[in-house]
């Protein structure tokens, strides 16, 4: 079992920048990837970066030039580096993990989830 432990969420003005961080500890064998997603009020929850043991990184467009994702593999600890934040950046942010054993497969694990607010 893989427990998911985020942090750094809040409320920041249009244009300000926060950093969020998501720690994942339990029975850990391998993490495939680490990632941020996000749901809207009314809305699909959305990737919004991922990030690959390998270092691969992939962003939805909305984000690309303003997040920056980065992990720490050793600590197994994924961070999310979000500048010029605009109201349309609001949501509750969810980490997820593909952990990998050879027993299960991969399995994906999710946080419980951070508020991000911006406000005009």
């Amino acid at each position: 079992q893989v427990q998911l432990v985020e942090s750094g969420g809040g409320l920041v003005q249009a244009g300000g920048s926060l950093t969020l961080s998501c720690a994942a500890s339990g029975s850990i064998f391998s993490i495939n990837a680490m990632g941020w997603y996000r749901q809207a009020p009314g809305k699909q929850r959305e990737l919004v970066a991922v990030i690959t043991m390998s270092g691969s990184r992939n962003y939805v467009d909305s984000v690309k030039g303003r997040f920056t994702i980065s992990s720490d593999y050793a600590k197994n600890t994924v961070y999310l580096q979000m500048n010029s934040l605009n109201p349309e950046d609001t949501a509750v942010y969810y980490c997820n993990v593909e952990h990998y054993t050879p027993a299960r497969g991969i399995r994906s694990y999710w946080g419980q989830g951070t508020q991000v607010t911006v406000s005009p």
